[in-house]
């Protein structure tokens, strides 16, 4: 199943997906061209790493952006959510891609290495929902409940012909063949927001904190997005959750909410986010979702990951802090959204969400 091209919808959202390191290609992609200047006066250089599952995203920002900046250069690495949290705060990158944001300790803790000061600025700029992908030989498309996800990632179900997955895919023929769990070795934001679902709807069954980090010894482990993929895509019998963008030519899971089965689709998992609330007890240029899985509305896809861009109030250097906040706001412009949703999938955010972003945006200091 592979994630349609979208209209933009009214639903609260974001985009992206992590560019690889030195994406410094310099054709725009097609469908869309940067809304910055002909003759741009922006120069530089600005290293960054952070989310993998921003990946496709990423690249298409970076290219189109360099295009209509010849004088720039965006260094973009794939490192996962939570390597790119661990260089904003030693200084070694300019800004990161995170699938969650800082939370309040963290904050209050400050030291943010890359920056003049301890103020932040983190936008949601990607939303996609996060699949939960296979790979079982004559078997393209699941019925799964929570409690049955949870079962299998738990090690509570082992076997592909289990009667709690045979009872919700009566049609399909499931082979007395063992599961193998894959999940992400690094600290991962994506992670976070699988095990977020699992606690939240099968409390019971899944015990564990929602955590960027696996919980558990068993099933394999595997670095980044593209690892995780990489090891369903050659293992028979594998199971995992991945960026949808990156897992479209897996066999895909349906996730029964409200009775109802829902496939992962950029609409269905912007309805998840458009519901859901800015965490409370944040600066106005500190944009966080409180997401719930377990009050996903009828329709939605419960696991859905809103990845943000981070960058300092406050930088050392003036020329950095130009790119920096122009590379964001071309981000967020209507033009980078709709980049990042042909390559990616990803819903655009709306109208009344791009407002709150470039509002935040604007408090980078650059003079």
């Amino acid at each position: 199943m592979k994630i349609s091209r979208i209209a933009r919808i009214g639903a609260i959202g974001a985009v992206a997906a992590l560019a690889l390191a030195g994406c410094a290609a310099n054709e725009a992609p097609a469908g869309g061209s940067s809304e910055a200047p002909s003759e741009s006066t922006l120069a530089g250089t600005v290293e960054a790493t952070g989310a993998s599952s921003q990946e496709a995203a990423q690249q298409s920002w970076v290219a189109a952006f360099q295009t209509a900046n010849p004088d720039t250069t965006i260094n973009y690495t794939a490192t996962g959510s939570g390597t790119g949290r661990e260089n904003f705060i030693a200084g070694s990158s300019n800004f990161i891609g995170s699938d969650r944001a800082f939370n309040a300790e963290e904050i209050a803790a400050g030291g943010f290495g890359s920056c003049a000061s301890d103020d932040i600025v983190e936008v949601p700029v990607y939303i996609s929902p996060v699949a939960v992908a296979f790979n079982l030989e004559g078997v393209d498309q699941l019925n799964l409940d929570g409690e049955t996800i949870a079962k299998i990632f738990s090690g509570g179900i082992t076997k592909w012909n289990d009667a709690a997955i045979a009872d919700q895919n009566p049609d399909a023929t499931l082979p007395d063949q063992a599961i193998i769990p894959v999940h992400r070795a690094d600290a991962s934001g994506t992670q976070e927001t699988f095990t977020t679902y699992l606690n939240a709807v099968a409390p019971d069954v899944w015990t564990y904190e929602p955590s960027d980090e696996w919980p558990l010894a068993t099933g394999e482990a595997a670095d980044g997005t593209s690892g995780v993929v990489s090891a369903i895509t050659s293992g028979a019998g594998y199971i995992g959750f991945a960026d949808a963008s990156q897992a479209a030519d897996l066999g895909q899971v349906a996730i029964e909410v409200e009775g109802e089965y829902v496939p992962y689709s950029a609409e269905a998992a912007s309805a998840l986010v458009a519901a859901s609330p800015l965490e409370e007890g944040r600066s106005a240029h500190d944009l966080a979702f409180a997401v719930d899985p377990a009050a996903a509305p009828a329709g939605s896809y419960p696991i859905a990951l809103v990845s943000y861009l981070i960058g300092c109030v406050e930088y050392e250097d003036a020329e950095t802090a130009g790119l920096v906040k122009a590379y964001f706001e071309y981000v967020a412009s209507a033009d980078g959204q709709d980049v990042a949703a042909e390559a990616a999938g990803s819903a655009p955010i709306s109208d009344e969400l791009r407002e709150q972003v470039v509002a935040a945006i604007d408090a980078i200091v650059t003079e």
